[in-house]
């Protein structure tokens, strides 16, 4: 299933997919419904702590919730996210990958692999915990790249 491209605001001053993938192979973006809960939290520092090993695959990271962009600056920060976090307070992006929680206005923790074509080539949800999320993305990542191979 393909992704349409899109523009936002991150932590990191505006983005959209097709630039980041010019340069990686693979983008992870992962949606959590609100900065400073305690999953959200978890689920982040798990990305953090695995970054450089992304890196490494020549994967890119992408974080999002409809918190707005201060409160995402804040998160970003006080965890070390070298990584951008989305504000989507209109949840544009949420919609778009259908990944609108059932329990509110926000995100459902639902994560999805993207590549150079901007092809959804996973999705993970329904997972045990939210660190979960980073760690079997970083597997299918380096699956991905044996097959690249």
């Amino acid at each position: 299933m393909k992704i349409k491209d899109f523009e936002a605001e991150s932590t990191m001053g505006k983005i959209n997919l097709s630039n980041i993938l010019k340069e990686k192979d693979f983008i992870v973006i992962y949606f959590y419904p609100k900065s400073f809960t305690s999953g959200c939290t978890r689920e982040l520092k798990r990305f953090v702590e695995l970054y450089e090993e992304f890196k490494k695959y020549n994967t890119e990271i992408i974080g999002v919730s409809h918190d707005n962009i201060e409160t995402q600056k804040k998160f970003a920060e006080k965890y070390g996210a070298k990584f951008p976090l989305i504000a989507d307070p209109d949840l544009k992006i949420i919609n778009l990958f259908n990944a609108k929680s059932d329990r509110g206005k926000g995100a459902a923790r639902i994560t999805y692999i993207i590549n150079k074509d901007l092809d959804i080539v996973d999705i993970l949800k329904s997972l045990k915990s939210p660190e979960e999320h980073a760690e079997r993305a970083l597997e299918k990542i380096k699956e991905l790249n044996n097959i690249k191979k």
